[in-house]
């Protein structure tokens, strides 16, 4: 394959933003690369970083579409010296046959940002990491995508890890196509060791589980082997064990034996303290009014934060300009713009009604008291802001006479966030419910 065979079928399984601003960049080198590994180079360690994390597997599936076999990625920097094809290899094999399962060792507990969102789950993932198999097993930590559940599911495993316990961590996709290879290589005893044996056995996403008979009935025995053992069991779930559709009762019945952890949307000051952490730990250096920006105008998912500081800090190093609020506008307008086709005027009325405790009708009324005055100004302004709205659609929504009352209410709002901190922080607040839809 070429490079620009690659970066062909990469467009169509990405998003715009990310081949434009980071995956564009790869460069395939065929001459170090082979059938057992795709060797690709790009100009910096944060796109590396960036891309191996999120893009590793989607690289490999194009490979195997093309040649029946899924190679291991390298992705090198620019005038970095190479490694040897034999030693990345023999790297990949001698770790494949460790005790425990090779952990990202930046998911730590230090690393994790706790918030009111996520002190449950934090705090039970580190009372198991402290006493394993002696309480809350299963740990079940459960909510919605890239909210940090697989941080602490890794945080449980490298402490464990620290104190010379065997760690298997696998997502459940992993746990079925081991079961399924040591099924056909008639070699059940080597599988049952691997999981059977260990001290902790951490499982990602465990709601595929769903409708996979035979995998269910192996699974079952695994978790009452070690069950039985006293050994910690801890595993993640876009949902409720109840919620998962096709999955036994009785292994629904184990899941809801132990403890169930929720992790949150995070609010808006925990996210902050995301993008500041994550800032620091990838050497990107932003001002209060970034970091206020990109958390008003993100999504809640730390991983869609990550990526967009690295494409952030990307632009800045190609362009070899300083970040400032005009590039991140930049980076950021495509997804504001999906955002801004995804709201509502109606979602901004209930959620603005339900935090100010005002009735939604009050908004479209005439009333002019002065909670519903300011609840009414913060919904058009908020309107103009995160819709695609014109200001007579907005007059016409909420039972104006015209615009010219919408554009005295915009002014209005916009002399209140300049002199006044409380309206700036209700704003960015709501926005951040609204974009998230977090009622």
């Amino acid at each position: 394959m070429t490079t620009k065979e690659i970066l062909l079928a990469l467009e169509s399984e990405v998003s715009k933003n990310d081949f434009e601003n980071v995956l564009k960049q790869l460069v395939y080198k065929k001459v170090s690369s082979s059938n057992e590994l795709a060797v690709f180079e790009v100009n910096n360690k944060f796109i590396a970083s960036f891309i191996k994390t999120k893009y590793t597997t989607i690289l490999q599936e194009i490979f195997e579409k093309e040649t029946n076999i899924k190679p291991s990625i390298e992705i090198i920097i620019t005038g970095e010296k190479r490694r040897t094809k034999k030693a990345i290899i023999d790297e990949q094999q001698s770790s494949s046959h460790a005790d425990s399962t090779i952990l990202n060792q930046s998911f730590t507990f230090d690393s994790f940002i706790v918030g009111k969102s996520n002190e449950m789950a934090y705090n039970s993932s580190k009372a198991v990491a402290e006493k394993p198999g002696t309480q809350y097993n299963p740990l079940f930590i459960y909510g919605g995508t890239g909210l940090g559940k697989t941080h602490l599911l890794q945080a449980i495993g490298n402490d464990a890890v620290s104190k010379d316990k065997n760690v298997i961590y696998v997502t459940i996709e992993q746990f079925m196509n081991d079961f399924l290879f040591s099924m056909k290589n008639k070699n059940l005893e080597h599988f049952k060791s691997k999981y059977r044996k260990c001290d902790l056995l951490l499982i990602d996403d465990v709601q595929f589980l769903t409708g996979k008979e035979t995998t269910q009935e192996e699974f079952f025995h695994t978790f009452n082997e070690l069950k039985n053992s006293n050994k910690q069991i801890v595993l993640t779930s876009d949902r409720l064990p109840s919620q998962i559709a096709g999955l036994e009762d009785r292994i629904k019945s184990r899941f809801e034996h132990g403890l169930k952890a929720h992790i949150n949307l995070p609010e808006l000051e925990t996210k902050i303290l995301i993008i500041e952490k994550k800032s620091e730990l990838n050497g990107i250096v932003l001002t209060k009014d970034i970091v206020h920006y990109i958390a008003t105008n993100l999504g809640n998912s730390v991983r869609e934060i990550e990526g967009v500081l690295i494409q952030i800090n990307a632009n800045a190093n190609l362009l070899g300009v300083d970040i400032n609020i005009e590039l991140v506008q930049r980076v950021l307008k495509d997804q504001i713009k999906e955002t801004k086709e995804n709201i509502r005027l109606i979602d901004i009325i209930n959620i603005v009604s339900n935090q100010l405790n005002i009735k939604p009708s009050d908004l479209k009324s005439s009333k002019r008291t002065k909670n519903v005055v300011d609840a009414r100004r913060t919904v058009i302004y908020l309107a103009r802001e995160l819709t695609h709205n014109s200001m007579p659609d907005i007059a016409k929504f909420l039972g104006m006479k015209d615009h010219s009352s919408v554009s005295k209410n915009i002014s209005k709002a916009n002399e209140l966030i300049e002199k006044d901190e409380n309206f700036r922080l209700k704003l960015e607040n709501l926005k951040n419910k609204i974009i998230n839809k977090d009622y």
